[in-house]
């Protein structure tokens, strides 16, 4: 059975822990709460004031803490919210010139994304002519896409579903 120090006052159960009752253990003697005890070094690390953080803010709470990773999971909050604000910000300094930015965005393209029309389009037997008449577009965008080029050439969103749509094949990628 735990017991509590009355200042001075001690029982008979001498060599067992003041806090959790323990004994057969080296007892220390440590402040707890304000008040002196014998206690186990379970406890003393637990409670003990010796082991308390010493800064405290207006209100008497500790500033500091004892847990190890609370510095990096302040860190690692830090870095996501600077990613999050990167995200959120555009930066005209990086776009290509006459690529559709606002009105119609280039979706986030798959790799190999020109292959894919150039295969897709000689499997259905068109030429870049013939795509570019079907989805009524300029040649030289067709082969501005199949050679990769898609931003360079100014080309939007609702021209790449078109090329999905009629061509039957994906050239987006999943986020």
């Amino acid at each position: 059975m735990a017991k509590y120090s009355t200042g001075g006052i001690s029982s008979d159960d001498d060599g067992s822990c003041e806090l959790c009752g323990a004994e057969g253990t080296t007892l220390q003697t440590e402040r707890v709460a304000g008040a002196t005890l014998a206690v186990c070094p379970d406890c003393r690390s637990r409670h003990g004031e010796s082991n308390a953080p010493t800064d405290r803010d207006e209100h008497g709470r500790p500033t500091d803490s004892r847990d190890p990773d609370e510095s990096n999971r302040k860190r690692r909050a830090a870095q996501n919210q600077a990613r999050l604000d990167d995200a959120q910000r555009t930066n005209p300094e990086t776009w290509v010139d006459g690529a559709e930015y606002e009105g119609d965005p280039l979706p986030y393209l798959v790799r190999g994304y020109g292959d894919r029309v150039a295969n897709a389009r000689a499997a259905v037997d068109f030429g870049t002519a013939d795509l570019a008449n079907e989805l009524d577009v300029s040649e030289q965008k067709i082969i501005a896409i199949e050679a990769g080029r898609a931003t360079d050439a100014g080309v939007g969103g609702s021209l790449i579903e078109a090329i999905e749509s009629t061509l039957d094949i994906s050239l987006t990628e999943e986020r």
